[in-house]
Parts: structure tokens; C-alpha cells; sequence
């Protein structure tokens, strides 16, 4: 473990759980027949979507161990790990996949449960091997559920996602565009936040500024200076 203390992330752990919540209430709107249909991620049909939920609580979990005992606990062994278990778990009927998430979410809960304070400070490492304390690991859940919530197409919009959490997933956006040198030359106005020094200004409302910059809308609602761009990955 690193040193020094860091208290429990509260607010990052108020906003996973009312996300754990929003998500349910997206998945109890939609009937087993319904789990094969597209989700709004292109190439991802529901029940791939919801089996992928399920095997990131359950990485999650693997990184709150490792900081709570100090042992190495990578979220995925490999990457053909991480395919094979969201494959195994989106072959499964729709009642088992809803049991099997909801249990993997149990699990989670548990391993929050667990965290004594001094192990927030840990550092631990993402599946695309940066170096985080445990505190980012209640975002890193967050934004899953919030956003594949909108993703299931259940009748759940950005417009449904509290704005300190949306503009905390544009923060994300940014960021990892940052860290992976993709940063688009934009600046992009929600309201009173801005993010982006670019030259193309761009502004809406931060649900629609979220959906674009996620990949998951056109941007036809936003106002821009001229063409908006083909936008790198988010995640």
C-alpha cells in the first residue's frame, strides 16, 4: 500500500450507488425478449451490455482487494480473460443474466463494505495499466452505470443523470483524451463550465455535450463555429 491517508471518497460513493439504482431501474423496465435487441453502443446488443456490467463489478472488486490486502489483484488476468467472461455471461437466459448482475453488484457492495479508511490511499492499477489510488475505483463504476443505464435504451436519457455527474463524465472525457495525446482542438461550453482551450467552440446543454463528447449522440443539438469533428474514443 502507498502512504499517506486518504478518507473514504463519499461523494464518489453517494454518486455509484444512486447509479447502481438508476441502472436497475433502466434494466426493470425492459422484458427477457427485449435483452437481445440493440443497445444505443454501436456493435453491443443489450445482453452483451448487461454481461459486461456484470464482469466489471466483479474487476472492481478484484482492485478493492488488492488495496484492502496489498496482494496484486489485477482486474482482468488478460484481455482474452475479460472477452471470455463477458461472452460466458451474455450466453446466459435473461432471468440467469439478471441474477448473475445483480449478484455481481452484491459483491461490489461487500467489497466497499470492507475498505478499512486507511485503504482508500492504496494504489492500484486499471485494465489499461495506470496507477490509481482506490478512491477513483467507486468513479470508475460510476460512470458504467450511469451511462450503459442511457446505453440500455430503457427509457433513461442523460437528461435523467445529475449534472455534477455528467460533468464529472465530460472531466473523464477530457482526461483520458489527455492521457492518450487525442484531445480535440475544441472548446466546449455546458452553461457556466467549460472544458477545451480549442479553436471550434462548441455549446449545449451538458446532457447534450455529454452525449456527444461519449460518443452516443450526433451532436445535431449543440451549436459549433463550424463542423464538429470526428471525436476520439472516450474509453
Amino acid at each position: 500500500m502507498s502512504g499517506g491517508s486518504i478518507a473514504e471518497p463519499t461523494e464518489l460513493l453517494d454518486w455509484w450507488r444512486r447509479g447502481e439504482e438508476h441502472l436497475a431501474t433502466a434494466l426493470g423496465r425492459l422484458t427477457d425478449e427485449e435483452f437481445a435487441a440493440p443497445s444505443l453502443l454501436p456493435g453491443w446488443d443489450r445482453r452483451r451490455l448487461l454481461a459486461h456490467l456484470a464482469r466489471n463489478a466483479d474487476a472492481l472488486v478484484n482492485l478493492l482487494t488488492w488495496a484492502r490486502t496489498g496482494t496484486e489483484t489485477p482486474m482482468y488476468p488478460s484481455p482474452e480473460s475479460r472477452d471470455a467472461g463477458i461472452a460466458e455471461a451474455a450466453g446466459l437466459p435473461p432471468a440467469v443474466l439478471r441474477t448473475e448482475l445483480m449478484a455481481a453488484t452484491g459483491r461490489l457492495t461487500d467489497a466497499v463494505r470492507a475498505m478499512p479508511a486507511d485503504a482508500w490511499s492504496a494504489q492500484v492499477r486499471t485494465a489499461q495499466g495506470r496507477p490509481v489510488p482506490a478512491t477513483e475505483v467507486p468513479w470508475m463504476r460510476s460512470r458504467e452505470v450511469w451511462v450503459h443505464a442511457v446505453d440500455l435504451d430503457a427509457g433513461v436519457d442523460f437528461v435523467d443523470v445529475p449534472e455534477d455527474v455528467l460533468a464529472a463524465v465530460v472531466d473523464d472525457v477530457f482526461r483520458m483524451w489527455e492521457v492518450r495525446d487525442q484531445a480535440p482542438d475544441l472548446a466546449v461550453f455546458a452553461g457556466d463550465r467549460e472544458w477545451g482551450t480549442g479553436s471550434l467552440a462548441v455549446a449545449g446543454t451538458l446532457p447534450d455535450v455529454a452525449g456527444w463528447l461519449t460518443g452516443r449522440t450526433s451532436g445535431a443539438a449543440l451549436q459549433a463555429d463550424g463542423p464538429l469533428p470526428t471525436l476520439a474514443a472516450w474509453l
